[in-house]
């Protein structure tokens, strides 16, 4: 198994978009470490890949239940304000991008589906409004998605689905019908 990358909170502000979550990381009311300590773990990691690989949806879908269920996580996402929960969940981003980076992978530039958002009151800041009613996570909603540098083992059935409609307007070669002379 492959040894866990670690990101510490040095390395995640020298980032060029980490640096931008410092109020996450300064905020004392904001679990940052808790995340930091739920992502330094191999196992975790590889399951992030596999949700790519095997699963062919976004690296966070492999943890997102899990995250989600971590106490101090949940707590912050149900109770806070939904402009603070919403940069949490960027800055979560940002890690699962370092450690897939660090494992071999770079972004694909697409976005993967996490949950379906319930429907909220227009203008409502109201803590714990921003939640979804299915799919994968309670509080996220899409993920970037990864694909390996070195690349992919299996295509993505939407690849393998375009490939096989190409090969079925291929007119498969017949054989000219036989004329047969009817005076013979």
């Amino acid at each position: 198994m492959a040894q866990a990358v670690r990101i510490t909170r040095k390395e995640f502000l020298e980032d060029r978009q980490g640096r931008t979550f410092l109020d996450v990381l300064d905020d004392p009311q904001q679990p940052f470490d808790d995340i930091l300590a739920f992502f330094d773990d191999a196992e975790r990691q590889r399951r992030m890949e596999e949700a790519e690989i095997h699963h062919d949806r976004a690296a966070l879908s492999g943890v997102v239940r899990e995250l989600e269920s971590q106490p101090a996580i949940d707590r912050f996402l149900g109770s806070k304000d939904p402009r603070r929960t919403k940069r949490l969940r960027q800055a979560i981003g940002v890690l699962v991008r370092l450690i897939m980076e660090q494992r071999g992978w770079k972004k694909t530039g697409r976005k993967g589906s996490l949950g379906v958002r319930a429907p909220v009151a227009k203008g409502s800041m109201a803590p714990g409004a921003y939640h979804n009613t299915g799919g994968l996570a309670f509080w996220f909603l899409r993920a970037e998605r990864y694909e390996r540098v070195a690349g992919m083992p299996f295509r993505a059935v939407k690849e393998r689905a375009e490939r096989s409609r190409k090969v079925a307007k291929v007119p498969v070669p017949s054989r000219a019908p036989v004329t047969r002379d009817p005076k013979k």
